[in-house]
């Protein structure tokens, strides 16, 4: 039986939002592992850019913290554009995330 340690709950990925400096944090360790920056509209929050450093890429932790961001937008009760193609992927791949994206704009990302 194996048992999860102090270490291994320390180094558990966490995303947490920083509106001051508008984007979404992932941390690893506590140790910054990535981001995804957004620009704050009237009714949307557009995601301009998402970032995961190379050592912790390839481990699910982008799609982390792209669902960790939608899901926070989504209780915020804006919508999304997906500008960054990080997160237009994901909500090709997530179509349940579809709706966040408004109507109109829907086309112009390449979404359904």
């Amino acid at each position: 039986m194996t048992r999860q340690t102090d270490l291994d709950i320390a180094d558990a990925p966490t995303v947490r939002n920083n509106p001051a400096a508008s984007r979404f944090e992932l941390y690893v360790g506590g140790e910054l592992a990535g981001t995804a920056e957004y620009q704050e509209t009237a009714a949307e929050r557009a995601f301009v850019h998402t970032e995961i450093d190379a050592r912790w890429s390839g481990r699910g932790h982008e799609a982390l913290l792209v669902r960790t961001a939608l899901d926070d937008t989504r209780l915020d009760g804006a919508q999304i554009l997906p500008m960054c193609a990080v997160v237009r992927h994901f909500i090709e791949t997530n179509p349940e995330y579809g709706a966040l994206v408004p109507h109109w704009a829907r086309e112009s990302f390449g979404l359904q």
